[in-house]
Order: structure tokens, then C-alpha cells, then sequence
């Protein structure tokens, strides 16, 4: 591989998804970055009903560019195994729980005896050290423990998830800069990530609001912006648009383009500090003017404008525009049982960009010293 991390390498001890997109993010820049699985392998290896050949659809997205090795890690020999890939590794990662971290002997106190330059990284769900510690955490019960859930969705609809599995994806981010972090500094060590930390950081500016000013955080409609007016998505003749009008000289141009010149002298609608005052006014007199045109004719023209608005699209679409294509964020991975089709690295650094088959399980165990004994 190449790329800014080649000669790095990493061993991944993880399931499902957090720890495993970690580690992608890592091999495809270049990392080596060596799965260590248990006999019956990573349980992300049979979760989709879907396979191309041998290869799950949901393990394959999440575990290219690795390679793998089975180890029982609960016996001596396992052990062993481990500290032997220790050695001559520059990090490891890994998604179990902090019972089973320290069990499994995963930590950096652990394993320094081995490895002292060796950076450990736990991606659990409430930190390694914590009154919630061993609770079992997923992706749903961390966006309903920190107050995400309760905020999304319409006002008068039952708290919702977002579309995707934001706290898992996000905590695999954190984990990844988290162990950069530590190899920049050269100095081996314990990185503890806990998801519920990271969605609690990414509420920052909703956090603040109350911590400082008292403002209780409350769901808008049609998922306005809580500060900005107009920001939230409104319908149209055909469809859905997003507009998100962040100062005065946008207003501006939006008004005159939609025809409403008069939005510019009422002091209800003139400034940012009005708009937001009198937000219902506002939300329904453009509305009214919005739902007259497709998304689309407004799209062809505001964006010349640089009005910020965009079409509410499908992933489908999404995957088949231009932008996708000119950025390489779908790509084709020839397998023995069939080309695997995945999202691109979000990172680009300039290197010649490669992907490499999911390994099957075991695949890779000559990396495993044949001299290991129990």
C-alpha cells in the first residue's frame, strides 16, 4: 500500500462497525493494518443476507485493504500470538467492551512490557474507567442517552435516529485521529475514546446554549436551524429543497431572485436578528413562494448566486452524480467471487489511492510465528 501511513502497522481487534471503520480509514491510507479475529471471525461477517461471493456486503464495506488472522485470544497460546504481532506494531485498535479489553490483556498497561512505544486505542461505548463502563452501548442507545435522538425528527413525532449509524462511524473518526495523535507525539500509550463522549462533543454549540444561557434545546420543523431563518428544508412543486441563508447580502440576493423586494425593507424580514424574531412569518411566506417552482428551477438559479440550497436528493441518486464520480467515493474491488462495489476514503492526501479485497477469515495466519508455543 501506499500512502501517508505506509510502514505503520496496526493490529485491529473489533466487530461490527466502530472499530473495524477505524481501522479502514487507517489501511486506506496506507496503514497495514492486521485483523485479529476470533475462530468464528468478526460477527460483521454474517449480518447481511447479501454476499458477493464469499464476502459478506457489511463486512466487505468496513474491512478492505486488511488482512487477517484468527487468534484465540482467551488461551496461552493466543497470548503468545498476541505479543508476538505486539512487538513489531505501532498501535492497535479495538471496539469490545472495557471487561473484555482488560481481560483479553488490550490495554496499553497490558501490553507495555511488550511493546512500550506501542499506542492502544479503545473505542467503547462509555470509556474504559466510567460509572457506566460495562453497560452494553450501541450506535441507538448512545444517541438516546445524550439527547441526540430527543432532538431529531419533526416536533410532534416520537424520537428518532438519525438515517445512519452516526455515533459508531463518528467514534471510529475519533479513534482514528486519537491514534495519529499519539504517533505523531512518538510516545506509546492509552487513547480512550468513549462514543458517548464524542456524540456529547458533537452537540457543541446545542450543549452551549444551555450550559450557558439556559436555552432548553427543542426540535423545528421541516429541520430548521435553531439561530439561522431560512435554514430548514421547504417543498416544492416537485420535491424537497434545502436552503440555508447564513447572512444579510445572501438574503439579498435571494429575495430580489424570488421576486419579493419588499422582503428587504420590512422590518420583520430585513435582518438576520428579525428573520429569526419573526420565524414563523418568515418560514411561511417563502414557503408560499417556494412551492410554485421545482427544486430544480430554484436550483438553477440561486446556486449561481451562491444561495446556499440543494435539492433534497436519494442516496441513489447520490451515488450516480458527477460529484461522486469526480471524486472517486465509489469504488470497484475485482474479487474472485465478483467486483465489490464501496464508498470511496472521504480522506484524499494526493497518493495514488488502492483497495484491496476483504480478507477471508484467516487468511493471512503465515503472519503468525509458527514458533509460538503455549
Amino acid at each position: 500500500m501506499s500512502g501517508p501511513l505506509r510502514g505503520i502497522r496496526i493490529l485491529e481487534i473489533g466487530h461490527m462497525l466502530a472499530g473495524p471503520y477505524c481501522g479502514l480509514l487507517l489501511a486506506d491510507l496506507g496503514a497495514d493494518v492486521i485483523k485479529i479475529e476470533p475462530p468464528d471471525g468478526d460477527i460483521a461477517r454474517k449480518v447481511s443476507p447479501n454476499f458477493i461471493g464469499p464476502h459478506n456486503e457489511y463486512f466487505a464495506c468496513l474491512n478492505r485493504n486488511k488482512r487477517s488472522v484468527v487468534i484465540d485470544l482467551g488461551s496461552p497460546r493466543g497470548q503468545s500470538q498476541l505479543h508476538a504481532l505486539a512487538r513489531d506494531a505501532h498501535a492497535l485498535v479495538t471496539n469490545l467492551r472495557p471487561s473484555a479489553i482488560r481481560k483479553l490483556g488490550l490495554t496499553y498497561d497490558a501490553l507495555r512490557e511488550v511493546n512500550p512505544a506501542l499506542v492502544c486505542v479503545a473505542l467503547t461505548g462509555f470509556g474504559i474507567d466510567s460509572p457506566y463502563a460495562d453497560r452494553p452501548a450501541y450506535d441507538y442507545v448512545i444517541q438516546a442517552m445524550t439527547g441526540v435522538m430527543e432532538l431529531t425528527g419533526e416536533p410532534d413525532s416520537p424520537p428518532t435516529k438519525t438515517g445512519y449509524s452516526a455515533v459508531d462511524n463518528s467514534a471510529g473518526m475519533m479513534g482514528a485521529l486519537g491514534l495519529v495523535a499519539k504517533l505523531v507525539q512518538r510516545q506509546g500509550g492509552q487513547v480512550d475514546v468513549a462514543m458517548y463522549d464524542v456524540m456529547l462533543s458533537q452537540l457543541n454549540y446545542i450543549a452551549a446554549a444551555w450550559l450557558n444561557s439556559g436555552v432548553k434545546p427543542r426540535r423545528y420543523a421541516h429541520s430548521a436551524h435553531p439561530y439561522m431563518v431560512p435554514a430548514q428544508v421547504f417543498p416544492t412543486l416537485d420535491g424537497w429543497l434545502t436552503l440555508f441563508i447564513t447572512h444579510d447580502d445572501f438574503w439579498r440576493k435571494f429575495s430580489l431572485e424570488a421576486g419579493q423586494p419588499q422582503w428587504l425593507t420590512d422590518e420583520r424580514f430585513a435582518s438576520m436578528e428579525a428573520r429569526r424574531a419573526n420565524r414563523d412569518v418568515v418560514i411561511e411566506a417563502i414557503a408560499a413562494v417556494l412551492q410554485g417552482f421545482s427544486a430544480q428551477d430554484w436550483m438553477s438559479r440561486l446556486v449561481p448566486l451562491g444561495v446556499v440550497a440543494a435539492e433534497v436528493s436519494t442516496l441513489e441518486h447520490a451515488l450516480r452524480s458527477e460529484q461522486t464520480q469526480a471524486r472517486n467515493m465509489v469504488v470497484e474491488i475485482a474479487t474472485l467471487g465478483g467486483t465489490i462495489r464501496s464508498i470511496g476514503n472521504p480522506v484524499k492526501t494526493g497518493a495514488a489511492e488502492a483497495f484491496r479485497p476483504p480478507p477471508l477469515l484467516g487468511e493471512h495466519n503465515d503472519l503468525l510465528s509458527p514458533d509460538v508455543t503455549s
